[in-house]
């Protein structure tokens, strides 16, 4: 089963509570009340999305955290990137080319390549912004519906992926 880790989940729950006040500042203890995780976590969280620039902190008694760009600009891959461990990829040898002894005489490897890009485009079309609009789980999925922006940003269309050429 493919899933994402726990950490890339609480990271996207930070950062789509955050994006629905952009201009509020956030502390750490009003985050994990919110959510419902602990403090120590959601630290962890920011201080990790802080190194990649994706969210800001100000330090003193009234100070916290803040989107360091539009919620828009801030894609899902961005998200794995900040708070995973390894280089993104659905195999070994899609993430660290040369890492598996058996990737010489492997049939199989260029297929997962293409499914490790089909995985990684999906994520990176896939922002913030939109996670703060979900579409509803009774939506059929043969459709492919338009999540309409905020003020000044580009229709999105959500796509269906085929490995299919």
């Amino acid at each position: 089963m493919l899933r994402i880790s726990k950490i890339v989940d609480y990271g996207t729950l930070v950062l789509t509570h955050m994006a629905s006040s952009p201009e509020r500042l956030f502390s750490v203890a009003d985050l994990a009340s919110v959510i419902g995780l602990g403090q120590p976590t959601v630290s962890k969280v920011l201080k990790a999305l802080g190194r990649r620039d994706l969210v800001k902190s100000s330090r003193g008694s009234h100070g916290g955290y803040i989107l360091a760009r539009p919620a828009s600009q801030i894609s899902i891959a961005q998200v794995v990137d900040a708070l995973e461990d390894q280089p993104f990829g659905m195999t070994e040898c899609s993430s660290t080319p040369g890492a598996c002894s058996f990737e010489a005489n492997c049939h199989g490897r260029s297929n997962w390549q293409r499914i490790n890009a089909i995985v990684r485009r999906t994520l990176e079309d896939i922002s913030i912004a939109d996670m703060v609009r979900p579409i509803p789980l009774d939506y059929p999925m043969h459709e492919r519906p338009v999540i309409k922006p905020q003020a000044g940003g580009k229709d999105i269309t959500l796509t269906t992926w085929s490995l299919h050429k």
